[in-house]
């Protein structure tokens, strides 16, 4: 086991796309409104997330690939795999809108500072946490992440000891039910923001960065460069086939940066290690942002908002409790949004073979949530919204996600057993099925 924690660390930041801002704003929502009544909601996401990061780990440690590399190999056709691409694109924008505006909203909390400045520190900032990965490698980068997980952790659930909630309206919200269009938005937006599609094409490519094989860490411009009768013998003793074969289980995988050579499956142990760890924090910290609200804020006016939920906070709980919640929220932004650009670059790299500079995409993808600031949009209505587009985008990630995971000519012996499959076919079936129902509720006004 102590070998074994050492190789934790790809699914915590991963993870850290599951308490973003937007998940703090969409479950204090929905527990100012509704109380516990969502509270499957979470429970469920947070079921499927497991699931959808483990397969997504899975694919990265055994194939050295990330999802948007396979996909990109696999999608022949240029216009598709750009369509497959902008539709990809946008979730990210999506996903960084909310990071963005997240801290800019927890430094006017704590500080004052108007939002449209407060997005440009968080940009910033962002940006210094993305050198850090440049710089100073994966592993530094996994433990100023897990170092802001900490801060958040605390921040979001300080509350709930301090004023527990109610353990029979608990339970009785771990009953699956809707009361018309506006709890249905909601638990789309809970969904987007817990089971986040860049969540998905990150974590292969942490997982790949982490545990690359040999093979797998030729570069491509050196592959593409080789020509002539000897370089392609050599290419082709080591570049990594389009899956493993049977005859594979015990090929050797190096830890980069260590001496330590491991084999595959003792990677996939590993995996599903890391992966439960975030997953139980990540769930643990988004029931209790959503119990905070159903404890303190239903009822209250002007809850609907973070700014109005942190007011409520510091009246009913006290300014110390409100203060570590403005802390978990700029922690969170921070650590989400740094998280989202190294996504967003996997995703064009991957899909386009295209690759800029983490920082210049940065601060391109930087522009939107500025804009929206400065035009004085309502902060926590982009932030659910934002939510909603990325429940949207979730099945383009995880069908082709459990499609491939399945296939012995990708995974080999590491493919899915049936039951997984079975899970993974079940989740996207119920968020395609829901997001389906959303978009009929919006279409039709109902309420």
């Amino acid at each position: 086991m102590g070998r074994t924690a050492w190789l934790i660390g790809p699914a915590l930041v991963a993870g850290v796309a599951y308490l973003d801002p937007g998940n703090v704003a969409s479950n204090m929502t929905a527990g100012a409104r509704y109380g516990y009544m969502l509270v499957w909601v979470v429970i469920l996401a947070n079921v499927m997330a497991w699931l959808i990061q483990y397969l997504s780990a899975k694919l990265g440690v055994v194939t050295g690939e990330s999802l948007p590399e396979v996909l990109g190999r696999r999608l022949r056709n240029q216009w598709g795999r750009r369509a497959y691409w902008l539709q990809a694109e946008l979730v990210a924008m999506a996903t960084d809108l909310a990071e963005v505006i997240g801290g800019a909203v927890a430094l006017y909390l704590l500080f004052g500072v108007p939002l449209i400045w407060g997005g440009l520190i968080t940009g910033a900032v962002s940006i210094a946490l993305l050198m850090i990965q440049s710089r100073h490698g994966h592993r530094t980068f996994e433990f100023v992440i897990i170092g802001l997980l900490m801060i958040i952790t605390v921040g979001f659930t300080v509350g709930v000891f301090v004023a527990p909630p109610d353990s029979g309206e608990l339970l009785a919200g771990v009953v699956p039910r809707f009361e018309g269009a506006n709890s249905v938005l909601l638990a789309a937006s809970i969904l987007g923001a817990t089971i986040m599609p860049h969540a998905i094409y990150a974590h292969s490519a942490l997982s790949r960065d982490r545990f690359v094989t040999r093979e797998a860490s030729l570069p491509s411009a050196v592959a593409a460069s080789a020509s002539g009768g000897w370089g392609r013998k050599i290419l082709s003793a080591l570049v990594v086939r389009e899956g493993p074969t049977e005859g594979s289980a015990d090929r050797p995988v190096r830890e980069p940066g260590t001496s330590t050579v491991m084999p595959t499956d003792t990677l996939v142990r590993a995996t599903r290690w890391d992966v439960s760890i975030a997953m139980a924090i990540a769930g643990t910290v988004n029931l209790c942002i959503m119990l905070l609200a159903a404890v303190n804020l239903v009822g209250v006016e002007g809850t609907d908002s973070l700014e109005g939920a942190y007011a409520a906070l510091d009246v009913s709980l006290g300014p110390m409790i409100a203060t570590l919640f403005a802390v978990g929220l700029l922690a969170s932004g921070l650590a989400s949004t740094s998280v989202g650009a190294y996504a967003g670059a996997e995703i064009m790299q991957g899909l386009l073979h295209v690759r800029i500079p983490l920082i210049v995409r940065r601060l391109v993808t930087l522009v939107p949530a500025i804009v929206i600031l400065s035009l004085g949009f309502d902060p926590t209505i982009s932030l659910v919204l934002s939510q909603v587009v990325l429940s949207f985008g979730i099945p383009f990630a995880l069908v082709p996600l459990v499609a491939l995971t399945a296939k012995r000519s990708v995974l080999g012996r590491w493919r899915n057993h049936w039951s997984t499959t079975a899970a993974g076919i079940a989740a996207s079936v119920f968020l395609i099925t829901l997001n389906g129902v959303l978009l009929w509720l919006i279409l039709s006004g109902a309420s």
